[in-house]
């Protein structure tokens, strides 16, 4: 029972301290548009600051995580995060909002994301990592989907039943009491974390001196492989951000009528990520992503040939949902990808910091890529050019994983060579 408290709490930490910064403009991107007065590309040179403050914690974050409580950072991650929210209900300027951002980079990156991903390694022990990671990815989709839902009823409370006649300050009222409700939800789950996740015992291995694991890590083609795999993934999962525009500008739909469709296609992250977890488990992981990003490939080009009109309509929505659980199942497992490469445990958290650091820079470069090709041709010309630009992202990715897999053939012994194994047991 004490193992389903912690990973029930590991979830929705994992997911809800993201909620604000992601998944707000994610569900929401039409209102947010609206109420802020940005445009796609100013939107996405916001964000891009949270990228840069991520990518300049991860790695660090990570070796910090080796060392100290992960329960602890866990905790104040959620608590600091949510003060943020309730300065977003101010509805600041643009500096403003960069400022917030680069503030969530450090909240949820540097005192979150290594102490996660090393507690929920631990809960999957050595056979299970699928399914720890899986467990964790898919109960995150699961959480973000039931929020986002009640959100969205939320949303649509404060505005009238055609919501494009919606006033300036109904719009603006209905997106701050959306911003309160994450902001309340991501402080409660500091609570819950607290009583849930036990304080788990640190390694002793190289306790004297906290960044020495950086240095090893930097030393191994075997995590840069794996960060280049984790960011083509996680360009896909980027691309997810303009599902609820894409419904609005090609489609016709109204910002409620978007928001709902994304949350729809929300509800595939569960079933995907633990689908895939099971696989891994079973097969491997890195022939599992394999198959996930040649999936991802042709859904991503087939739908830059498509126009929402006759046979279009049924290829766009099939790819909608094709994409959707492919983004996710690779999310399910590409941290699985530690275990596979024989990550020795006392290095975790300095291999997800390098590899997160490499892994999640989209944060920083997709949304200005992104909002410039949607801006360049406004409307069906360019979300088709932006799927385009995703197919190529997906077999990048292919590439990358043909990489590890190669070094993987070269011999295990290699991949942690000069690593002793007194040291690693440590």
């Amino acid at each position: 029972m004490r193992k389903f408290w912690m990973m029930l709490a590991l979830i929705v930490a994992g997911e809800f301290v993201f909620g604000l910064p992601f998944n707000v403009p994610r569900f929401f991107r039409p209102t947010l548009l609206e109420v802020f007065d940005f445009s796609n590309a100013q939107l996405g040179d916001i964000t891009a600051i949270y990228g840069i403050t991520a990518a300049l914690c991860y790695f660090p974050g990570g070796a910090l995580a080796d060392h100290v409580s992960a329960r602890a950072l866990i905790v104040v991650s959620l608590f600091a995060t949510a003060l943020g929210g309730l300065y977003m209900t101010s509805l600041p300027s643009a500096t403003g909002m960069a400022i917030l951002y680069g503030y969530w980079g450090v909240t949820t990156i540097f005192l979150m994301w290594g102490a996660l991903i090393l507690s929920t390694r631990e809960w999957g022990g050595r056979r299970s990592q699928g399914v720890a990671f899986g467990l964790l990815e898919g109960g995150r989709g699961l959480a973000a989907a039931s929020l986002a839902l009640f959100a969205v009823t939320v949303l649509a409370a404060f505005l009238p039943d055609n919501a494009r006649l919606a006033t300036e300050e109904e719009r603006a009222a209905g997106f701050r009491m959306v911003v309160y409700l994450y902001s309340g939800i991501t402080a409660l789950t500091g609570v819950l974390a607290w009583f849930a996740i036990p304080a788990l015992k640190r390694p002793t291995a190289g306790r004297s001196q906290p960044f020495r694991g950086m240095a090893i890590v930097l030393r191994r083609p075997v995590v840069w492989a794996q960060a280049c795999v984790v960011l083509c993934a996680y360009c896909g999962y980027k691309g997810l951000d303009n599902y609820s525009l894409y419904a609005v500008q090609v489609f016709g739909m109204d910002e409620v009528e978007g928001a709902r469709l994304a949350s729809y296609g929300a509800w595939t992250r569960p079933l995907a990520a633990l689908l895939a977890g099971l696989v891994a488990d079973r097969f491997r992981a890195s022939s599992s992503i394999a198959v996930v990003f040649a999936i991802l490939m042709v859904s991503y080009f087939s739908w830059s040939l498509a126009a929402p009109v006759g046979t279009g309509v049924p290829i766009i929505y099939v790819n909608f949902f094709v994409s959707y659980i492919a983004v996710y199942a690779l999310r399910g497992v590409y941290f699985a990808l530690l275990e596979e490469n024989r990550t020795p445990r006392f290095l975790t958290g300095a291999a997800v910091g390098l590899v997160s650091m490499l892994g999640y820079t989209p944060d920083i470069f997709f949304a200005p890529i992104g909002g410039r090709i949607l801006d360049a041709n406004p409307g069906l010309i360019g979300h088709q050019n932006y799927f385009m630009f995703l197919a190529a992202t997906s077999l990048t990715g292919l590439l990358s994983l043909g990489w590890l897999m190669w070094l993987h053939r070269r011999g295990r012994e290699r991949l942690w060579h000069g690593v002793t194994a007194s040291e690693e047991s440590r």
